[in-house]
């Protein structure tokens, strides 16, 4: 049995019974964006912001590696943001209800973010990248920084957890690819409205897709600002026995699952991570073609069943 006395460093891990991993809370943000608010107490105290977790809807799922989106020490629970990109997330789209359980669940795993050293402080995040900064967004706040909330999306009908931002932030910088709301561009738009405006920022945190944060890092680099991104590159056992996490920083290679996910913007060799990233697409879109054949017409419980099974994975 865990002890409940362990380091924020050391994943979580225990058996799975009915009650464990139960889905407590589901919304849906778009038609591939959803929240699963997911109860367990043991893991929401130990959880701090920045880190992520494993994983696994059924005995014959994969692992896929979550950052946690929020989490309540008081109802016990974590919150995920999930995008449905592949078989998995879309599995978990279709069959993840209130009242259903996940099979496994591990962590909280990975290096916390650093808070507290910085005065006033930028937090960008871009598109699915929004839920993972805000819990450093407020951890920032809470630590008594002055904090720059920037968030992207592609337009007003994407924007999610705007509140959530607002009451942590004492700066809201909404940016929408089409302008429906907030300023017309990416988040570097915002970024460089900030930086213009405040002259004694002493960090940006930038979370998103890769291409995004190379350019919240080249925005940055003229400026000599540090610049904290949270990388999330294909990843297995998240303890770094696989080597699939590894990334180029500076002149040597890390592993994501254990030295990061934060690491410095400006040492990271974004091109490789993206290169890297492409690596099993074809695997991918195998997986998933197959999937979508066996579920074609099936109800979600149905699915959940022959999931289970063993028989759809």
């Amino acid at each position: 049995m865990t002890s409940p006395q362990m380091s924020a460093q050391t994943p979580v891990q225990t058996q799975p019974t009915l009650s464990d991993f139960e889905i407590v809370d589901r919304r849906d943000f778009s038609d591939v964006t959803y929240l699963l608010e997911v109860r367990h107490p043991l893991m929401a105290k130990a959880a701090r912001p920045g880190q992520f977790v494993i994983v696994m809807l059924h005995e014959h799922g994969e692992r896929i590696p979550l950052t946690i989106a929020d989490f309540d020490r008081t109802r016990g629970t974590i919150t995920l943001v999930i995008q449905a990109v592949g078989k998995t997330t879309r599995e978990m789209q279709q069959v993840c209800r209130v009242g259903t359980t996940l099979h496994a669940l591990t962590g909280p795993m990975g290096e916390p973010s650093h808070i507290g050293a910085s005065r006033k402080v930028v937090c960008v995040g871009g598109g699915l990248g929004v839920a993972p900064v805000y819990p450093q967004a407020r951890a920032h706040r809470e630590a008594g920084a002055y904090v720059i909330g920037i968030v992207g999306f592609r337009s007003k009908d994407l924007v999610f957890w705007e509140d959530k931002f607002r009451a942590c932030c004492d700066e809201l910088i909404i940016c929408t690819d089409d302008g429906s709301v907030g300023l017309k561009g990416n988040v570097t738009v915002g970024l460089k409205q900030a930086i213009a405006t405040h002259a004694d920022i002493d960090e940006v945190v930038a979370i998103g897709p890769p291409i995004m944060m190379k350019a919240c890092a080249e925005t940055t680099r003229p400026h000599f600002l540090k610049t904290m991104v949270s990388l999330n590159p294909i990843m297995v056992d998240g303890t770094g026995m696989c080597g699939g996490c590894r990334v180029k920083v500076g002149d040597g290679i890390k592993f994501a699952c254990v030295d990061g996910p934060d690491f410095d913007g400006h040492q990271v060799d974004f091109d490789d991570l993206m290169v890297r990233l492409k690596r099993f697409a074809d695997q991918e879109r195998a997986a998933f073609e197959r999937w979508s054949e066996t579920c074609r017409g099936r109800t979600a419980s149905a699915l959940l069943a022959t999931a289970a099974a063993g028989r759809g994975a």
